[in-house]
């Protein structure tokens, strides 16, 4: 069933300034209407096609051969919906002729919840299917499910489904999955704890469900796939790792026990951190990645047990990362494995196979909820699994050793099979071997001691792991931590940790002193599970012995490798929590003993960490202690009352403070701003009579907090300064001003001090424009306000000036007369300007008016950049002629979709050529403004998707899809909402934040809200895309191509 191949040579290579896989050298294979690109040296065969499984994603096989798939029904739509409707299966396929073709295809289970994942184990396939991972029996081998038990219930559910990714079976015989999407979860934990959780998370428990225990905390999104070395070391792929920028955003990490790692949800500060975020190991751009293997020892012939596969559905690919040691951790080199570059090929899964072949699922093109780069559903382009091996590889003789005997197999026999070459024999021998559980300990001993081969005495370790309850397990086990090859001693000291297992302190510690770097971090993770406060001094003094170097801005080593050793210290003190042995190391003349000692009493509970133990390490001359003093200090608002006196003599002295030091300390007052004391201090420097550089410093605090409420006092002392500040004051002024929450009604001596600077013609036409957008809407304007922004709504602008003044025009109290005035000025607004204008003709909406206003409107240049629901909107409002002419305004605005195609195909066909760097004039142009909202490498805004390689992800197509209907295909992480308030008000935009306390709203590319949880009534989703429509309407065409080839090509 395969293609012929022929030779395929690259005629190109890419530079940019982030890391991606090196490009495919190898050979091209045609298989159905797939041109696959797999590296040299391997070749690719269809092995399933969509008659057995219409759209896979993804697979497991049990004992006898037969591969589970989890099919998609074709639904796409929210996850809420799926549940109710359950249109997806469980299929087993099974290869009848044994010619390594499926031809076989049984309906092994339907009405299934989105089926993201899937795992055979010990007679049953788990499927997660979220909120559940879901343990399905066939009872009678008839190839159904007689049974469906929950095995593990996460109890949320969030509109994409990011709940809940596994199961996964560790080395250690323990079950793992992920939770993602931010959702509260609790769990009852194996040490009697109750985890209440918004965070991201790797967990791991016994395969009957008991003893659940979180391997790792973090702030991306989307947890999804673990995988494990031979030496038991975990990997994770996940998606929005970080923040989009320059091109970065997935990450595949080094998932380090006890860390923290992605993107600063505020989630992540609930859990206990040895500094800041964890490094990642490879980023991977907008890749969304699916399935991830390590392979075996067997794996393609061997050769490839330091290397992992990684399905990125947006790219089309399965990149090989391999696997290279760095100290305690490791880098990759990435190399694309196969490719293909039909925008409906969408790996989702890798499994190695019994033979060391690589299955490959492409579940085709039905996925779109969520998805960034599959906005459009295709239920009806349908998937298929490849099979990938070595050329000329040998064939394995039966591989699933169906031909062994394996009931009634003594100790002895089983334990000779994990001698065996062949995967799936070591594995059903690990399998039986853990059930004897005791009577195996002595001839697994033997095989550590005796066996000449190190992969065997590591997989005899392994066997021994998963006996979960078996002291004797433990002992023997133990043995291996003195073993000659590192691979072993770093699989026993994970196994040891697992069983806490009190007599190998000693052994374990020596390991952490004087081993190589793996199995010395993995000693240090044991040692801290252990909870032996006699660890605490040996753990100090390691601590010492760290190298000092670059620092991040937590004082916590920079280098990955670096970083990674300090942390298994650290967060070791942490679990043994033994606060008055830790505090010995505060007295240490050893900065990296200190810091350490620092960290881990703060983050321990019942640490005791008191504010003059930190103080004084502001003003310490090492970096690495002064930056983990001001980041601890930052995290502690209720120290409040004891900083109070430093921040006051700091503020005495704030003339004679370097750049540096207001730098900090300026950070440090805006993140302590919540504490009463602090508040206090701040309003004390708020009046004339304190001298200015005090007063300055306290106003740039205030335009830097984050708070949901301001204090009445701010904001009566900011009112009395703004009439009588000086040149150099009223910017600062007008800063904190804007930042700061006004209550329900607004502050009236506020709002109307800033409405009476904004009419002050004589300044700068930028203080002007800020202090009347600070004092918001509802107030009249005065002439001279009202013509500064009229004529800021000019096309020649920066888009930032010209949507304040749209802003504020519609939110102000406008006269007839500037009604009037303002009615023919509609023809000149752009369209990303004009639907932020339209709501202030709902004020004085006569007919005569309404009859004007429909007229300018249908000549507007701005038109396209209205919707239909708008004008509705605004029809509304007036007398029903108005209503009944503004008909044919909103249906000409009203196109169907099938009407949005055939515009997107026929500009499409039109465009003439693109050229690059015209294109990027065009994204950089103020008529464009694309960089107001966008990032682009390392600059633009925040409030739409990074573009840096957008090309990558998106087709030219799609690309112009998103220009010229945005709400057709609305990203993943820039879904927008609606917030409807207490008070009455509803507020739009994206949330870019989140705590327990408040959402962070992003409203457009210049405001941020703040707000209270306490006060909102419900957060709703909108099918609104903040992007404005009729971008492409201020376009000419030649420019709309080259801005399309721009981004397609992302500027190289």
């Amino acid at each position: 069933m395969r293609g012929s191949a022929h030779a395929f040579v690259a005629i190109g290579s890419v530079l940019s300034l982030f890391c991606c896989p090196a490009l495919l050298f190898g050979e091209e294979v045609q298989i159905g209407n797939r041109l696959l690109r797999v590296a040299e040296g391997y070749e690719v065969s269809l092995v399933a096609d969509a008659t057995l499984a219409e759209r896979p994603i993804a697979v497991s096989r049990d004992e006898r051969g037969r591969l589970y798939v989890t099919d998609s029904g074709g639904m796409s739509e929210r996850a809420e919906q799926q549940l109710e409707q359950k249109p997806h299966r469980i299929r087993r396929l099974e290869d009848t002729d044994g010619d390594g073709v499926y031809d076989r295809s049984t309906l092994f289970a339907d009405r299934m919840m989105f089926p993201e994942g899937c795992l055979w184990y010990a007679g049953s396939l788990y499927v997660a299917a979220p909120p559940e991972i879901w343990k399905l029996t066939d009872d009678n081998d008839d190839g159904v499910a007689d049974r469906r038990e929950v095995w593990f219930d996460g109890k949320t559910l969030t509109g994409c489904g990011n709940d809940l990714h596994g199961p996964y079976l560790g080395l250690d015989g323990r079950l793992y999955w992920c939770k993602g999407a931010f959702a509260e979860q609790q769990h009852q934990l194996a040490d009697g704890s109750l985890l209440k959780t918004q965070s991201s998370h790797i967990f791991r428990a016994h395969p009957d469900g008991t003893h659940i225990e979180t391997v790792l905390t973090g702030g991306m999104d989307n947890p999804v796939n673990v995988a494990f070395l031979q030496n038991g070391e975990r990997f994770l792929s996940c998606t929005f790792f970080q923040l989009p920028e320059a091109g970065r955003r997935d990450g595949l990490i080094h998932a380090i026990y006890g860390g923290v790692y992605g993107k600063k949800h505020s989630s992540i500060y609930a859990h206990p951190m040895t500094g800041d975020v964890m490094p990642v190991l490879s980023h991977q751009g907008a890749a969304a990645p699916c399935g991830l293997i390590a392979g075996s020892e067997q794996l393609f012939g061997g050769g490839h047990d330091q290397q992992l596969f990684a399905c990125y559905f947006n790219l089309h690919k399965v990149v090989q990362h391999r696997l290279i040691p760095d100290g305690p951790t490791y880098r990759t080199e990435d190399t694309e494995f196969l490719a293909c570059d039909h925008p409906d090929f969408h790996p989702t899964d890798v499994f190695e196979d019994a033979d060391g072949s690589l299955l490959i699922v492409d579940t085709g093109g039905w996925y779109k909820v969520c998805c960034p780069t599959s906005q459009l559903a295709k239920p009806d382009v349908l998937g298929a699994i490849y099979r990938v091996r070595r050329r000329n590889s040998p064939a394995v003789s039966d591989a699933l050793g169906l031909q062994l005997t394996w009931q009634n197999q003594s100790p002895q026999q089983l334990a000779a099979r994990l001698v065996d070459e062949r995967l799936f024999v070591q594995r059903r021998a690990t399998e039986q071997l853990r059930l004897l559980a005791d009577t195996a300990v002595p001839v697994l001993q033997k095989l550590l001691t005796e066996h000449p081969v190190a992969a065997v005495r590591r997989r005899a370790v392994w066997t021994l792991a998963g006996m979960t309850s078996t002291e004797s397990a433990a002992t023997a086990a133990a043995v291996a931590l003195a073993d000659s090859d590192a691979s072993v001693r770093q699989a026993a000291a994970h196994t040891i940790g697992l069983f806490r297992h009190q007599n190998s302190l000693a052994a374990l510690l020596k390991m952490a002193a004087g081993d190589e770097p793996g199995p010395a971090r993995a000693a240090l993770e044991a040692v801290g599970r252990l909870k032996n406060p006699a660890a605490v001094q040996p753990l100090l003094e390691l601590a010492g012995d760290l190298p000092a170097g670059r620092t991040d801005a937590a004082g916590a080593p920079a280098e990955a490798a670096a970083r990674i050793r300090e942390h298994a210290l650290i967060y070791a003190l942490i679990e043994i929590g033994q606060p008055d042995l830790v505090r010995k190391g505060l007295a240490s003349r050893i900065p990296t003993e200190q810091r350490a000692a620092l960290t881990a009493l703060d983050q321990m509970s019942g640490g005791g960490l008191q504010t003059v133990d930190v103080l004084t390490l502001l003003e310490n001359p090492g970096e690495a202690l002064r930056s983990t003093a001001i980041w601890i200090i930052g995290r502690h608002p209720d120290w409040g009352p004891s900083l109070r006196t430093y921040f006051a003599e700091k503020l005495n002295a704030a003339e004679t403070l370097t750049a540096e030091q207001q730098t900090v300390f300026l950070g440090l007052l805006a993140r302590l701003a919540s504490a009463a004391d602090i508040q206090t201090l701040l309003q004390e420097q708020l009046n004339p009579a304190t001298r200015p550089a005090a007063r300055r410093l306290a106003l740039q605090a205030l335009a830097d907090t984050t708070l949901t409420a301001t204090p009445a006092g701010w904001l009566d002392a900011v009112a009395a300064l703004l009439p009588q500040a000086s040149a150099a004051e009223l910017p600062l002024l007008i800063a904190a001003a804007e930042n700061l929450p006004q209550p329900k009604d607004g502050h009236t001596p506020l709002k109307q001090a800033l409405s009476a600077i904004g009419a002050q013609s004589e300044l700068s036409t930028e203080l002007r424009l800020a202090a009347i957008d600070a004092a918001g809407g509802g107030l009249p304007l005065s002439e001279t306000s009202f013509s500064l922004l009229c004529s800021s709504l000019q096309s020649d602008l920066p888009a930032e000036q010209r949507g304040l003044a749209a802003r504020r025009l519609a939110s102000a109290s406008l006269t007839t007369a500037q009604i009037d005035t303002l009615i023919p000025l509609t023809r000149s607004v752009g369209p990303m300007e004009l639907p932020k204008l339209l709501p202030a003709f709902e004020q004085h909406a006569d007919e005569a008016r309404g009859m004007l206003l429909l007229s300018a409107l249908a000549e507007s240049q701005g038109l396209r950049g209205l919707r239909a629901d708008l004008i509705q909107t605004l029809l509304a409002k007036y007398p029903a002629a108005v209503q009944s002419a503004g008909q044919t305004l909103r249906k000409e605005l009203n196109a169907s979709i099938e009407e949005q195609t055939a515009v997107l195909e026929k500009t499409l066909q039109s465009l003439p050529p693109g050229d690059l760097r015209r294109g990027h004039e065009v994204f950089m142009s103020r008529k464009a403004a694309c960089n107001s909202c966008h990032k682009l490498g390392y600059g633009g805004g925040m409030l739409g998707p990074d573009l840096t390689s957008i090309g990558k992800a998106r087709n030219r197509r799609d690309l112009l899809e998103a220009i010229l209907f945005p709400s057709a295909s609305i990203v993943r992480g820039y879904e927008p909402v609606v917030i409807e308030l207490e008070d009455g008000r509803v507020v739009g935009g994206i949330i870019t934040g989140e705590s327990a306390g408040e959402i962070t709203l992003t409203v457009d590319a210049q405001k941020q809200l703040h707000l209270e949880r306490s006060a909102i009534v419900q957060v709703l989703p909108s099918a609104v895309s903040p992007m404005p429509n009729g971008i492409a309407a201020i376009l000419n065409p030649q420019e709309l191509a080259d801005l399309l080839t721009f981004l397609e090509t992302g500027g190289r």
